[in-house]
């Protein structure tokens, strides 16, 4: 569980209308179920199978998923927002037709398999189901149920969201985009949100449906936030230097793909005066830069974990940032060389225990890349209070901090979220002063 409720419920409203909005993509699931049929929700959610409407103390499932699905959790609505004045608005921009049967659309707002996938009982407007995140159960349904090894299931086409690498990929394949299908500038110009995305936290946002239990862990393994936030930062950043790097999705006729660049830069009033290098020293005023919030994260990361892999990271950062007022070829050809690296992160932290020392090492990284000057982008400040929540909640689940330095923490964390509620409004000093906050907390 996340930190104290006022620091939740500033990033509930912060994310939560965003996170209804944000495009579900189809989702890439493992080739032996690639060609599985979908069979709908209504397979699922029999009072016997996940349709309890309360949880079961005798199995070791709670059996009441479909129930904390359909009434708490913003999938099931993501069909209906298609209905909406706004959606119609934004399809009536794109000049795309009816919003809830445009295909740029129920790719991303429904569960949407190929006509010839889907069995009688599939309805489309239940919206991103059950089979959206873990796939078509036609191969695996019956024996799911008949408790066999879960790797069984996973060769039968189940998606292993237990897995932390699978599940950064499934769910940036919905909250940023894959090489199928991507959320472009075009489509945040007729009216969609920003994108905004961090996987533990979003994680933690997601309705539970599943105990992490003592028959979970034997059956599934468990993934700690760390390790969420980490393999998210990593996955997010190779699927954003391979889009980058992809000349299908880095351009847009005359203009780069915008999206995949900082939006302040650009949409900020003229009368703001504000801009400031970076200590890169390698930014341009006047020229609009490559997000680089998750580089940032890791950065930190990697200067934690693998100093070496880390000084690399910020050399081709550099290079990514020097290339982009150049040419697109040559920020592809960086983005590339970045896109590598991701890989050996991912490795890496799928494989780190994060104990105490290093939770610590890398909160006190996050508030120097903050007297270093790497927040004055909203983007990066919105990854790393995400992350600071992240480390927090960790060490108090861990108890490597004292019960007094974890109130300090918490309050300097209510003031780290309230420098970021507004992304139009962010202020970098007055980010940073919320920081000095985790700094004296942590004694220096």
């Amino acid at each position: 569980m996340k930190k104290c409720n006022l620091a939740r419920d500033c990033l509930m409203l912060l994310f939560g209308a965003v996170a209804l909005f944000l495009f579900c993509l189809v989702p890439p699931v493992q080739a032996a179920g690639a060609d599985a049929q979908h069979l709908g929700v209504a397979s699922c959610a029999g009072s016997t199978c996940h349709g309890a409407t309360s949880p079961t103390a005798d199995t070791n499932v709670q059996l009441n998923e479909y129930v904390t699905w359909v009434r708490r959790d913003k999938h099931a609505k993501a069909y209906e927002i298609l209905l909406s004045d706004t959606s119609k608005r934004i399809a009536r921009n794109l000049g795309i037709g009816e919003a809830h049967s445009a295909k740029i659309c129920l790719d991303c707002h429904a569960d949407n398999p190929a006509a010839d996938k889907r069995s009688p009982s599939f309805q489309i407007s239940e919206g991103v189901g059950c089979e959206g995140c873990h796939g078509g159960a036609q191969n695996w349904l019956s024996s799911h149920t008949s408790a066999p090894p879960h790797s069984d299931n996973v060769a039968k086409g189940m998606i292993a969201t237990d897995d932390p690498v699978v599940r950064a990929g499934l769910c940036l394949s919905c909250h940023f985009g894959n090489k199928d299908k991507f959320v472009t500038h075009r489509m945040m110009g007729a009216g969609h949100p920003r994108m905004s995305f961090e996987l533990d936290t979003f994680t933690q946002l997601q309705p539970a449906h599943f105990i992490v239990d003592e028959d979970y862990r034997k059956r599934k393994g468990a993934i700690t936030g760390i390790k969420l936030w980490a393999v998210g930062q990593a996955v997010m950043a190779r699927e954003h230097m391979a889009a980058l790097a992809d000349g299908k999705r880095n351009r847009d006729g005359l203009f780069p793909e915008f999206v995949l660049f900082d939006c302040h830069s650009c949409h900020t009033p003229m009368s703001n005066k504000n801009w400031r290098p970076r200590s890169n020293g390698v930014r341009i005023p006047g020229m609009p830069h490559v997000n680089d919030s998750s580089l940032v994260m890791l950065q930190v990361l990697t200067k934690v974990i693998d100093p070496a892999l880390g000084r690399a990271v910020a050399a081709k950062t550099r290079a990514l940032h020097s290339n982009g007022s150049a040419s697109m070829g040559q920020l592809a050809a960086a983005a590339s060389d970045l896109r590598a690296l991701t890989d050996q992160m991912v490795v890496k932290f799928a494989a780190n225990s994060f104990d105490g020392d290093v939770m610590k090492a890398m909160l006190k990284g996050l508030v120097q890349a903050g007297q270093d000057g790497e927040y004055s982008d909203y983007a990066d400040a919105e990854q790393a209070a995400m992350a600071i929540d992240t480390l927090i909640a960790a060490m108090r689940a861990e108890k490597t901090v004292s019960e007094a330095q974890l109130q300090k923490l918490t309050k300097s964390l209510d003031a780290i979220y309230a420098a970021t509620a507004k992304d139009e409004a962010y202020q970098a000093g007055r980010f940073n002063a919320a920081l000095a906050g985790v700094r004296t907390a942590l004694g220096g």
